[in-house]
């Protein structure tokens, strides 16, 4: 079991800059790939960026060049830094241990124009 817990979300103006952190409790997740989604109101969940456990990072096209995926094994931890924010990256972003069902509860990004 592992449970994971999202933090760093809030409200910031376009062309503003956040960096989400998600903690993982239970049991080391340094040999499992890791993934940030979105979840908009009315939209499909978006697989936004992956991480491998050796550190090989995809990202969706609509955020290629703005956000960076990292991961600390140490602290059992994985990052999603946002730059570039733009409105239509307001969603709620959750933090996956890839291709599996375990989650964690969320944390809403708000961006104004």
């Amino acid at each position: 079991q592992v449970r994971l817990v999202e933090s760093g979300g809030g409200l910031v103006q376009a062309g503003g800059s956040l960096r989400l952190s998600c903690a993982a409790f239970g049991r080391p997740i340094s040999i499992n790939p890791m993934a940030w989604y979105r979840q908009a109101p009315a939209k499909q969940r978006e697989l936004v960026a992956s991480i491998t456990s050796g550190g090989t990072t995809n990202y969706a096209d609509s955020v290629k060049g703005r956000f960076t995926i990292s991961r600390d094994n140490a602290r059992n931890m994985v990052y999603l830094q946002m730059n570039s924010l733009k409105p239509e990256d307001t969603a709620v972003y959750l933090c996956n241990v890839y291709s599996t069902n375990y989650w964690g509860q969320g944390t809403q990004v708000t961006v104004s124009s």
